[in-house]
């Protein structure tokens, strides 16, 4: 073997070496944060107060159509993971190494909830991490339907309104239940970019496109909205 071709080895090993430490460090500070959310404010007591909260809406109340529109953009396997979407999470780290970012998350709709229950939307890898851990014990707790009941009520969709019970009247002068197919898909695509898309006609209109095409994509019924 070649001087170049040692040196080259011993590089790579290093690197390996470095990036799995980073990985471990990583890992116990998200560890840390979950353990450090979970001492403040217990799961069971976190969703209590988000069900007390003002217009908190049962999943009972909204349209399928605006359920249905909800998993198909923000996460399609919802009824296949357990809280995690390994292909997701892949998918993102690629990208997000190639561009040195955490512009795409890969986040669940259950790893949504763990960070809008508990932490802030600062993006950070330990803070992922700690979305996880968070995310699994919420699947242990909850069904499917209780956890998307319970995104929906704590997404933030702009112009100060959390939680699709508000939302909606504040932003359509409606109650959520008497939302449209349009509306529904509408509504669905405002948390990706609240402040942007709950201040742009144009762009919320494209996104509402988008989240159609998701639907379509997906298997889903967009109604009258498509």
């Amino acid at each position: 073997m070649g001087l170049l071709a040692k040196v080259l080895k011993r590089v790579l090993l290093a690197a390996l070496v470095l990036v799995l430490a980073v990985c471990a460090v990583t890992a116990w500070r998200g560890y840390g944060l979950y353990r450090d959310a979970l001492s403040r404010h217990g799961i069971e007591e976190a969703v209590a107060e988000l069900k007390e909260g003002p217009g908190y809406t049962s999943v009972d109340e909204l349209p399928q159509v605006y359920l249905d529109a909800v998993v198909a953009v923000e996460d399609h396997r919802f009824y296949e993971h357990g809280g995690i979407d390994a292909i997701a999470i892949c998918r993102a780290a690629v990208n997000d190494l190639r561009t040195l970012s955490l512009r795409e998350g890969g986040s669940t709709i259950t790893q949504q909830l763990a960070k809008n229950l508990f932490f802030t939307q600062e993006k950070r890898f330990s803070r992922k991490v700690a979305e996880v851990f968070m995310a699994f014990d919420l699947e242990a707790l909850y069904s499917k339907r209780e956890i998307l009941e319970l995104y929906v009520n704590s997404a933030y969709f702009g112009d100060g309104f959390t939680g699709i019970g508000q939302a909606a009247p504040g932003l359509l002068g409606k109650k959520p239940q008497d939302m449209t197919d349009y509306e529904s898909t509408l509504m669905a695509g405002l948390p990706n970019a609240p402040n942007v898309l709950s201040a742009d006609q144009d762009a919320a209109a494209a996104r509402q496109r988008l989240v159609v095409r998701q639907m379509e994509k997906y298997g889903f019924d967009p109604g009258t909205a498509g």
